[in-house]
This record gives C-alpha cells, structure tokens and sequence, in this order.
C-alpha cells in the first residue's frame, strides 16, 4: 500500500492546499492512506472540530498534532468523539485524546498510526525512547503497517528515534521544524525516514508566518502577533510504499508542491 504523509499544515493556506491537491493526489499517485499534521491549521496554531471536518472532507484520513494540540480549548471536548485526531502518546495521564490508533478500512490493509513528541526543547514528557516500543509492540497485534509521527526539534533525537524503531514499523517521519529534510531512506530493518517532512502552507515565510514580525522578534526581543502568511503555498510531504504483510517500506519518496499561480 502507498502511505502519503503531509508535514505541517499551517493557517488557512494550509488547509487550501490540502483542499485542491490531496484529491488529486489520492488518485494520481495514487495514495491509500493520507495522514496530515494539523497542529498549527486553525489560525497558525490549534485545531477545531470545524478546521478538522474541513481536511477529513478533502481526503485525509488521520490528522496527528504535536504541541500546539492544546491551544484551543474547544478541541478538548471534541476529542472523545473524533477518533481520527491524535494527540502525542507520551503527554502524562489524564491529557485528553489517544496516541494511536488501528484504523480499518473494508478492502483495504489494516493501518496502525502512532503520534509521539520529542523532549529536546520541547518540555518534561514522559521518555518516547521508553513507552513508544510499548505501544509498537501492542499495535503490532494488529497489523505490521505502523505509521510513526515524531513531533521533535534535535535532529539527533528523531535519527535515534528512528533507529530505535528501525524493523519495528513502517516509517518513522519527522514533523516540528517546519524545513523538509532531504535525508529520506530506508533502515535495515525496513523501516521508512524523514527528518522532517516540511510544512503545508504559505513558503514566502518564516515557517508559514509572515516574516517582519519575526524579524522584529529577534531584532528587538519583544513579543509580536506572529500572523499567518499568505504567498507561495506550497504542500509538503512524503510518499511512502509499503509491503502489505510484512510492513516493511519498498519505497519513500519527499513531495513538494505548489499550488497553481491562480489559487496559491
């Protein structure tokens, strides 16, 4: 089956481009399965019930988060009841939402996703290294297609990570930073990997915000409104094939598109 994992959507230009290419990727690639980072989708950071039906209408089948998950309160509720939304597996007990989940598909293989976040500058989780392999274990019950978004800033961090896993799952891809790494292979043991997969969004940018206030930020250290920007939209992403009942990765591949001059 053939897995297309999208980096980072940010603001609305984000969700535009999730809107007019995943149908059109889903057929041309074509691609099985589409998961989509959807931290930063609604107004450049958070998710809502309403900016999630939006990409689940588009064609993407499991939205995965990271740290900005908790920013708007009216998610909280809504997590109960939606399934499809992960939120990292290592936030402490009681945080709401799950961290994986077997999804099932009629005609189709079983596909397992996982959503961890990283501890290099990122906060005091519990240790990926130590309850990912857990979980991997239990999802491998399953199914061997176990997807891995590791939501992390060091570089170092998300390499070891996925050497951890490396034979353990399908693939391990980097989101987080924003900047699509060109590192993509596969492991010995079969297991797919990206640093980082990019961003969906607004690419005449820092990061998908609009570029004076950050500059601002570092010239002056004050606080800025970091708006969304608007220019050169641009989906970001990556493809990956793999093998039905083994779970190993046959193939990976970055994708990089814009949107048509008349609609980016």
């Amino acid at each position: 089956m053939r897995i297309l994992f999208l980096g980072d959507i940010v603001g609305e230009p984000g969700r535009r481009a999730i809107r007019q290419l995943v149908p059109r990727l889903r057929a041309e690639l074509p691609a099985d399965f589409v998961i989509a980072n959807g931290e930063n989708m609604a107004g450049g950071s958070g998710i809502t019930p309403r900016t999630a039906d939006e990409i689940f209408s588009a064609g993407v089948d499991v939205i995965t988060s990271g740290d900005h998950v908790w920013d708007i309160k009216e998610l909280l509720a809504h997590l109960p009841m939606e399934p499809r939304i992960l939120c990292p597996l290592n936030y402490p007990p009681g945080a709401p939402g799950q961290g994986s989940r077997v999804f099932e598909r009629p005609g189709q293989p079983t596909v397992a996703v996982l959503n961890a976040q990283g501890r290099t500058f990122m906060g005091d989780l519990d240790n990926p290294f130590h309850c990912v392999p857990a979980e991997v274990a239990r999802l491998r019950e399953s199914t061997p297609i176990i997807f891995v978004d590791f939501h992390a800033e060091a570089t170092s961090e998300k390499i070891a990570f996925g050497r951890l896993l490396d034979g353990q799952v399908s693939a391990v891809v980097g989101t987080h930073t924003h900047v699509q790494t060109a590192d993509e292979q596969i492991f010995p043991g079969g297991t797919a990997y990206l640093t980082d997969a990019g961003f969906t969004g607004a690419h005449e940018s820092v990061l998908g915000r609009d570029i004076e206030p950050v500059i601002k930020r570092f010239l002056t250290n004050l606080p800025q409104k970091f708006t969304v920007a608007e220019n050169s939209v641009r989906l970001q992403g990556v493809l990956v094939e793999v093998e039905d009942r083994s779970g190993r990765a046959l193939a990976v591949q970055r994708v990089s598109l814009p949107l048509p001059p008349e609609t980016a």
